[in-house]
């Protein structure tokens, strides 16, 4: 195993704990940023561009027939391979969360519909599941398994926020373990069926989850109610007969306590496990080769790369498998540095030769870490699990990502003084409509260029704010209403009073005498 410490040329601010990277035929592509997408690349998803241990963000396109895919962090992740076409790869994404801390309960599948030398265009498309649909969550595995020529993506574990009707101020943005039901994904019906295993008492999240024909094996987790580790080994067997499918779990034995452990593929049958926690605040620094067979599964220990003290000595760390025993490592930076949320990144490749290190060709399952910024330490905060692979690419000609030309938003936000009587504090503010979660709801103003307003300090109330948010209507705020009520509102002009047209008179055949002025009549007569 070596390591190998790489430069972030462009934009590594956007790389933070919970992204995820997809392998398309050799192609490692970045998803899941920090923030939401610019108008520099306004996809949200990147091609990964290493080259001379330079790491660059170069700009991916998106198809005119997909659909708006937001930048998700700590989602669950798998490759799906079809029958007919097993070359062609696509990816589904399953959760996570946006930039606002809102939970996803929605399913994407990602497709490459053109590729050039210069450019790659995708297709995303959301799937829409009938059933027992899964609720929101974010750390938990999706997986795919094939029986009888048959294939179905299996989705476990993870965590949401408590139900609504739970939720006081001071809990608002609690987030619990999901129920441990096993939810099988039929994506050629659209159909979602949950499945209650007694052998899963509890419910775990930051887990790995490795598939293999038709046989998922669960290891290692972490359980929030209870804040353990346990030492979990599950095997799922997935039957999928002409009926109903049947869907089996055995408790193995030789489980190892972890969570947030990566995991890359460098075999047919061999993965390589790395790194993840083994309690709090302590990082597990230990390496495993595991092996899987028809009905079997081995753990052995194996050896460990030359730790640098950075990541010695550094509290958290994160990343994604990048494929074929590569992986794609991250800590947080120091103050030394320029940019105070800029982090350091390493490649570990896990492969013995330079061959194999330079092959780059297979995809793994995932889920990922949470902002350090967001979280307590550790466990309560968001743990992480993997997905990508490394590469080096010839598009020179390709635009990078130029954060440059963006606008400011550091003063703009949630937490701005949109009136003159606008009390809202980041500090004391509370959920005041039950859209709400932890940030004010707002609503945009029309007058001018346009500001936003706090929907609450505009007195909305709750039917009013979401009969805005869905109507195609302008709105102006408190202030600019009587305003915009004047511009747009004519002012009233008297009408203009028209003289009443005479009567015609018909014409006779009488003739009338002409008037005579009596000056003429007097000198007539004298």
């Amino acid at each position: 195993m070596s390591l190998q410490m790489i430069s972030a040329i462009n934009n590594s601010s956007l790389i933070q704990p919970g992204f995820s990277l997809l392998n398309f035929d050799g192609q490692v592509f970045f998803f899941g940023q920090k923030g939401w997408p610019k108008r520099s690349c306004p996809t949200g998803v990147f091609l990964l561009d290493l080259k001379k241990n330079e790491l660059k963000l170069k700009p991916a396109f998106f198809s005119k027939d997909s659909c708006y895919l937001p930048p998700l962090r700590y989602p669950a992740v798998c490759a799906l391979r079809g029958r007919i076409e097993p070359e062609k790869c696509q990816y589904v994404i399953h959760g996570g969360k946006t930039p606002n801390n809102e939970l996803s309960d929605k399913i994407y599948v990602m497709a490459i519909v053109c590729k050039s030398s210069k450019k790659v265009t995708f297709k995303c498309t959301e799937k829409e599941l009938v059933g027992d649909v899964p609720e929101a969550r974010y750390g938990h595995t999706i997986n795919v398994v094939h029986s009888r020529g048959k294939s179905m993506s299996v989705i476990f574990g993870g965590r949401s926020y408590i139900p609504l009707g739970q939720r006081t101020t001071e809990k608002w943005n609690s987030v619990v373990d999901c129920m441990p039901h096993v939810f099988l994904v039929d994506f050629e019906f659209g159909c979602c069926t949950s499945y209650i295993l007694p052998e899963l008492q509890d419910g775990v999240s930051f887990h790995v989850s490795i598939a293999r024909n038709d046989t998922i094996y669960i290891l290692g987790g972490h359980s929030l109610e209870n804040n353990i580790r346990p030492p979990n080994l599950y095997r799922l067997k997935i039957d999928l007969p002409l009926g109903s499918p049947a869907v089996s779990c055995t408790i193995l034995p030789g489980g190892i306590s972890v969570s947030s452990a990566l995991v890359t593929q460098t075999g047919d049958k061999e993965f390589v496990m790395v790194g993840g926690y083994q309690c709090d605040n302590q990082k597990r620094m230990f390496c495993n080769t595991i092996t899987l067979e028809d009905n079997n599964i081995e753990i052995g220990e194996r050896e460990t790369p030359d730790w640098t003290p950075d990541i010695k000595h550094c509290k958290i760390w994160f990343g994604s498998d990048m494929g074929n025993g590569a992986i794609l490592l991250g800590i947080p930076g120091d103050n030394r540095q320029l940019i105070s949320d800029a982090n350091y990144f390493y490649i570990l490749r896990c492969r013995g030769t330079r061959e194999d290190e330079e092959e780059m060709a297979q995809t793994c399952s995932q889920t990922s870490t949470e902002d350090p910024g967001d979280s307590t330490p550790f466990e309560d905060s968001e743990e992480f699990c993997f997905s990508a692979e490394a590469n080096s690419f010839d598009d020179d000609d390709i635009d990078t990502y130029n954060e440059d030309d963006e606008e400011d938003e550091s003063e703009t936000g949630y937490w701005i003084t949109c009136s003159a009587n606008c009390d809202i504090d980041i500090n004391t503010w509370v959920p005041f409509y039950s859209t709400e979660l932890n940030k004010p709801a707002m609503i945009y103003c029309s007058n001018g260029n346009g500001h936003w307003v706090h929907a609450q300090c505009m007195d909305l109330s709750e039917r009013m704010l979401i009969h805005l948010s869905e109507a195609n209507v302008k709105y102006f705020c408190n202030e600019h209403v009587d305003l915009a009520r004047g511009l747009q509102t004519p002012k009233k002009v008297l009408p203009v009073k028209k003289q009443p047209m005479k009567p015609l008179r018909r014409k006779t055949s009488m003739k009338i005498a002409t008037p005579v002025k009596k000056s003429f009549l007097r000198r007539l007569f004298e």
